[in-house]
């Protein structure tokens, strides 16, 4: 009788296994198509008719997801040219993410340019601030990175990102006491 308890409770939790997984594998199913949708939805529009600076952005952000960098990029630069008045407080959002398209590309000094840009617009926008701090890093460019991930830290006290790069930076730039 151990043996039929055993063997049931170890199929009861074989099926709760696979149902969950189940359930894992549809929702992403239905997340994939309705990501494929929108972006087949967006490419037929702009394609035919041009579209807004946000259906630009959106398509590049969709792109970006799909890390088709150099269509995410083409995507966020018409985006740019078609920012009206009103939309201008967007424009760092643009910018910090061709600064990722540059940045996924290994093209750093553009993407640091992209963050810069973004930044002029959005001083403490702390995204940026760890992509330009990011950027710095793969440059081997220690001190400015530090310096971005306490500017971002200034504005967010409590993100982990920058505390974490920072406090690893600043190992790196202390002085061993090995001489």
């Amino acid at each position: 009788m151990d043996d039929t308890n055993l063997l049931l409770t170890y199929l009861v939790t074989l099926l709760v296994l696979l149902s969950v997984a189940a359930v894992l594998v549809i929702r992403q199913v239905f997340k994939t198509r309705r990501v494929e949708s929108t972006l087949n939805r967006l490419q037929n529009k702009l394609s035919k008719e041009g579209g807004t600076a946000q259906e630009h952005y959106q398509l590049g952000s969709l792109m970006l997801d799909k890390k088709l960098y150099s269509q995410a990029s083409i995507q966020l630069k018409q985006a740019l040219k078609l920012l009206t008045e009103e939309e201008s407080e967007q424009a760092a959002l643009i910018y910090n993410a061709l600064g990722y398209t540059y940045f996924a590309q290994e093209q750093y000094d553009l993407a640091i340019r992209q963050y810069k840009e973004a930044l002029d617009i959005a001083p403490g926008y702390v995204t940026a601030l760890n992509n330009l701090g990011h950027s710095y890093e793969r440059k081997q460019l220690i001190s400015q990175s530090l310096e971005s991930y306490e500017t971002a830290l200034k504005c967010d006290p409590e993100n982990k990102t920058a505390k974490r790069r920072a406090e690893s930076l600043r190992k790196r730039l202390a002085p061993t006491g090995q001489d």
